[in-house]
């Protein structure tokens, strides 16, 4: 009975999420193509699924977005994934993924990206969906 018990209790602990909150993203340093200063915007994925995208910042190699992004099915050592993209005229280039297992609590990083250039930005993991 006892075994059951604690059975039923990892189960409904296990399932427990929380909300995820991504902001104040911002790059520094991203590359010139042959059409010019990079027209940046990131796109924020949660495992497989994608929260959005930012505006795109024109001509702009250090550019900072307003958008937050907000994700209430979350669990803890999910995968957060930010891409960074230059909006050109035919085809998007990828400057950089940046990926992390999220955590609890408020972190904020920054990530190299492959193109050249840094990606910062802040989450916040919270338990109790505030």
């Amino acid at each position: 009975m006892a075994s059951s018990l604690l059975l039923l209790l990892l189960l409904c602990t296990a399932s427990v999420s929380a909300q995820l909150r991504i902001f104040g993203l911002r790059a520094r340093g991203l590359p010139s193509d042959l059409l010019g200063t990079t027209d940046g915007y990131v796109k924020v994925f949660i495992g497989t699924t994608i929260l959005g995208q930012t505006s795109v910042r024109h001509n702009n190699a250090n550019p900072w977005w307003d958008e937050e992004f907000a994700y209430f099915k979350v669990q803890e050592n999910d995968l957060l994934r930010l891409e960074v993209h230059d909006d050109d005229f035919l085809f998007d280039d990828l400057l950089g993924v940046c990926q992390r297992p999220v955590k609890e609590g408020t972190h904020t990083h920054e990530c190299y990206l492959e193109k050249k250039g840094t990606l910062f930005y802040t989450y916040t993991l919270s338990g109790d969906n505030q």
